[in-house]
């Protein structure tokens, strides 16, 4: 499950760094590289926002359930 956590973590970071790059730059990474409205980058979409749910969960989970030391 860590692995899961990780990975979530780090595409949730790149993700934030594609909206960075949009805010800043006008610049879409994920249109650059896969075509703006494919359907890969529908998916890869979809793949961050997962992402961002799973890492919510742990984030919540870790605070009110499990806790520091346990």
């Amino acid at each position: 499950m860590a692995a899961v956590l990780i990975a979530a973590k780090i595409i949730t970071i790149i993700g934030g760094l594609n909206w960075g790059l949009i805010g800043v730059f006008d610049y879409n990474v994920v249109d650059g590289l896969l075509g703006e409205g494919s359907v890969a980058s529908r998916i890869l979409y979809v793949v961050v926002g997962v992402a961002a749910v799973v890492t919510v969960v742990d984030l919540f989970t870790a605070r009110y359930i499990g806790g520091p030391g346990e």
